[in-house]
């Protein structure tokens, strides 16, 4: 189960951050994927509850050999199988009837997330896609385990945790915000500079009879033998038989030395 490997943990479910076209956003849920009591056997076993605070479970156990088996419990499904995709990612099809009826996308995230792609059919023969984020569970749940099971309250040491959790969550998450946007903008202002190199290579290779002033608009012209010359006079000055093929840019001469096209 080596490639199962990154997956085999208790994941906190992400409320906010999912997607659902196909039943209601859950309030808090826990996704937990572990090794069976056999080889190549996944457990899976999904706790949510709802925004009304009622308490739901799944469970079911695969081969992961690549083939499909059947499943104990076969309300939504009779049939699975695992596919593992490589490392980071292992997709989950559910078969009823012989047609697949589900199919569930594991992901691991850049950023250490897991995210779950759900892609199937509604009652109304619509398909739906649901996009679900997880995290490592780092607290205990505030609810059972199960609907049937006995109601378990949080630790205090849980609960400082989950505080402690959510506002490093919340802080990290606006500091990576706050670089990415700075990136952004490092990335605009590199590529300006680079247009501004680009453009100014073209010019000092262009015949100049004149030395340009800081701050004056110029006229880049191409001529007809492929050359380029800097000019004062504007392309509707020369008239229709200018002494060039075509007006490349309108250009300015800035104190670094470097020219920027105007309009």
């Amino acid at each position: 189960m080596i490639q199962a490997y990154n997956f085999l943990f208790s994941w906190q479910l992400f409320p906010e951050k999912g997607i659902y076209e196909q039943g209601e956003r859950p309030k808090s849920g826990t996704y937990k994927i572990s090794v069976g009591s056999e080889d190549n056997l996944l457990s899976f076993d999904m706790n949510w509850l709802t925004l009304e605070n009622i308490a739901y479970s799944s469970t079911y156990q695969i081969l992961a050999d690549g083939d499909s088996h059947l499943l104990i419990n076969n309300e939504v499904a009779d049939q699975a199988s695992i596919n593992f995709i490589d490392g980071i990612s292992f997709s989950v099809s559910f078969y009823k009837d012989e047609l697949l009826a589900l199919k569930i996308l594991h992901e691991i995230m850049p950023n250490g997330y897991m995210r779950i792609t759900e892609e199937g059919n509604k009652s109304d023969g619509q398909s739906f896609k649901n996009q679900i984020y997880y995290h490592k569970q780092m607290s205990v749940l505030p609810y059972s385990s199960s609907v049937s099971g006995a109601v378990i309250k949080p630790t205090e040491e849980g609960v400082i945790r989950h505080k402690a959790l959510t506002a490093m969550e919340e802080q990290t998450n606006m500091q990576l915000s706050q670089i990415r946007q700075q990136i952004e903008l490092l990335a605009l202002q590199a590529q300006e500079i680079q247009k501004r190199k680009e453009l100014s290579m073209l010019i000092y290779t262009a015949k100049l009879n004149f030395t340009p002033v800081i701050g004056q608009v110029y006229y880049l012209y191409e001529k007809k033998d492929g050359s380029y010359f800097l000019s004062l006079v504007g392309p509707k000055e020369w008239g229709k038989n200018g002494p060039f093929k075509k007006c490349e840019a309108s250009v300015k001469l800035l104190a670094d030395h470097t020219w920027i096209e105007v309009i």
